[in-house]
């Protein structure tokens, strides 16, 4: 089965609903959900979502979302370990660094966010939503 990590830009252009990034994202939660593939949120972006939902729509609406989160997905180890990754990585957007040590510790085949070019030489394939569902909807593909 096909292991992904999704950027926290993804989860909350569903959670938010944002256009127009939502429908892409919508797509690939539902094909998750339904065992289309396996998803993983990076435990760190854990708190970070709660806070920008509850910013956005309170904390009942933010408890919500993470319910929601934590139930469809796995959720990737934060440690020591994956912080250091990240620390030699060396790229501008720390929070970027983060998610690609988690997904590579997480044996992830590939990292999902809206914004792929913000990966700077990752150590595995980033891929925005809409490539991801098409990918997992391909047999046979290695990346």
């Amino acid at each position: 089965m096909r292991l992904l990590l999704l950027d926290l830009n993804v989860l909350l252009d569903v959670i938010l609903e944002r256009p127009p990034n939502a429908r892409a994202a919508i797509t690939l939660w539902a094909a998750l959900e339904r065992g289309e593939g396996r998803g993983l949120i990076p435990a760190h972006g854990i708190t970070t979502i709660f806070y920008v939902l509850e910013k956005a729509k309170g904390p009942t609406f933010a408890r919500r979302g993470v319910e929601q989160m934590i139930s469809v997905f796995g959720v990737a180890p934060v440690d020591e370990q994956v912080l250091r990754a990240a620390l030699v990585y060396g790229w501008p957007d720390f929070e970027d660094a983060v998610c690609a040590a988690a997904a590579v510790s997480a044996d992830c085949h590939a990292l999902v966010s809206r914004d792929p070019r913000g990966y700077p030489e990752p150590p595995l394939p980033v891929i925005d939503p809409a490539a991801a569902l098409q990918w997992l909807r391909q047999s046979g593909r290695p990346w």
